[in-house]
């Protein structure tokens, strides 16, 4: 298994990041979503609370530019699923849930995003947690090696997790002009005992591994299985 701290720390810019596993005593769902930034726009934002959820806003609304693809919510509640996404096809996931569709089946009308040349992947995870069980999804939805003409569309499910891994999917594969898109299975990668003890943890190293140029926030939730309460921490370079 990868170290997810070593690979954050080797890539100056993976973009955004969705980080979904268990914890190593094998207790707590554990949930990570971080966003990078290199234009002004980009970085003018932070995480906020919205319900059982989150919502990127304006750090500056006298900065903002284009709110198109950078204002939307991360992070949203349906029943006993946490859906955690890079863009606004949250609300398309949690209205899918919402019409009985499946997580795969409520993005099938989704494509990657409009922003050429760099065709910015649309990366999305579930979580679902009932009766002391825990699995989850997580999906790509690229274009076909920077062809806007192809989109390719991705799910890979995990049941009954093992204790102690996660999976990590991310926009991008470093930095470039365009950027390049992230190819092949999410990233197998360890949670260590000491990495996952406590959410606060987990959070500040997975923030110090980050880019810090280019880094901008990070939503972390760890849920407990057996009953489905949960904590949730959100970090902000712009405070």
């Amino acid at each position: 298994m990868a170290n997810l701290e070593e690979i954050l720390r080797n890539n100056s810019y993976p973009g955004r990041g969705i980080v979904i596993g268990r914890s190593a005593d094998g207790r707590k769902a554990v949930a990570a979503y971080f966003i990078m930034g290199r234009s002004e726009n980009s970085r003018n934002r932070i995480f906020v609370e919205e319900g059982d959820g989150i919502r990127t806003e304006a750090f500056d609304p006298a900065k903002m530019r284009d709110p198109s693809l950078i204002i939307y919510s991360p992070v949203r509640v349906y029943g006993n699923k946490t859906i955690v996404t890079n863009g606004d096809q949250t609300d398309t996931i949690y209205d899918g849930l919402d019409s009985q569709a499946t997580f795969e089946q409520s993005l099938r009308s989704r494509e990657f995003e409009p922003d050429a040349p760099n065709y910015t992947p649309r990366i999305s995870g579930v979580m679902h947690i009932a009766d002391g069980e825990f699995n989850f999804a997580l999906s790509i939805i690229k274009s076909n090696d920077g062809d806007p003409s192809s989109c390719e569309h991705f799910t890979f499910a995990y049941n009954n997790p093992a204790a102690g891994e996660g999976r990590f999917i991310h926009t991008y594969k470093g930095d470039g002009s365009p950027l390049p898109s992230f190819e092949g299975e999410p990233v197998r990668v360890v949670f260590d005992e000491d990495l996952t003890s406590e959410i606060d943890h987990f959070a500040n190293r997975i923030w110090a591994a980050l880019n810090e140029e280019n880094k901008v926030s990070l939503f972390v939730r760890f849920i407990n299985i057996s009953d489905g309460t949960f904590e949730s921490r959100i970090i902000n370079k712009n405070i």
